[in-house]
């Protein structure tokens, strides 16, 4: 095994072929829940302001706008965020989508709610995602609301782990994938081969790997609170196994 990757792996990772790929597989039932269920947990009022970061190309902050919410979007890949902001024209949408890391959030404290969505959470490391949670909290107003979504949290991924390789395609876009796990610092590697036709990118993502303990104690120490856990956008109850991790919190 080789785990020598750069911690800022994801600067990088988001060109148009993997964008494209996730773009093609996520269907838009997919997306629907995923807002119906932020929408219900964080009693959203119409012209809620929600802060959807990393936004990645615009999905899930296109329908929340669609519902007549005010979005800001914030991603770090260019292309991404050049994508969803054609498809937000096209769709007649008022979003504010922007390039910026994931920690470099507006600490007006402004925003009625923040979601991140889409398995995001867990790409930096420990001191990077208490930085990512503090920012957060900082742009939320006192009460506003929080969604973490994650597939790769110690009780969802340690149980079940395999290693090995998988191919699957969407559209004209073939993904081959072998993942590989490093126990000393509990980061899952997922090594990507992308292609389309006589085009290929070979790219690698890291998440790291926080039990449910971590992850409240880093939201509890940035000032959140009610924090509740769920097994998915149906309001399933979490426990060890469940395939997604969904955190529902509140800034006191």
């Amino acid at each position: 095994m080789s785990f020598t990757i750069s911690s800022t792996w994801y600067q990088d990772f988001f060109t148009e072929l993997p964008n494209e790929f996730w773009r093609q597989a996520m269907p838009p039932e997919a997306t629907g829940a995923d807002i119906d269920f932020t929408e219900r947990h964080l009693e959203l009022r119409p012209d809620a302001r929600v802060l959807d970061v990393p936004c990645g190309s615009g999905r899930h902050a296109l329908e929340l706008a669609a519902r007549g919410h005010r979005v800001t979007g914030l991603d770090i890949s260019d292309e991404a965020v050049a994508h969803g902001r054609r498809a937000a024209e096209a769709a007649g949408l008022d979003v504010d989508l922007r390039v910026a890391d994931l920690r470099d959030l507006p600490q007006d404290s402004s925003y009625d709610a923040a979601v991140c969505l889409g398995n995001s959470f867990g790409y930096l490391d420990l001191a990077g995602t208490r930085a990512f949670v503090e920012a957060l909290a900082g742009s939320l107003r006192p009460g506003g609301g929080l969604v973490i979504d994650s597939s790769t949290a110690a009780e969802t991924m340690l149980p079940h782990y395999q290693g090995g390789s998988q191919t699957m395609s969407v559209g004209d876009i073939t993904m081959e994938a072998r993942r590989e796990y490093d126990v000393l610092r509990s980061r899952a590697f997922s090594h990507y081969r992308f292609s389309r036709g006589d085009e290929a990118v070979d790219v690698t993502a890291v998440h790291y790997v926080l039990t449910c303990a971590q992850i409240a104690a880093l939201l509890t120490e940035a000032g959140f609170v009610e924090l509740e856990f769920f097994g998915g956008p149906d309001d399933t109850q979490y426990e060890v196994g469940s395939g997604r991790l969904l955190v529902t919190a509140r800034r006191s």
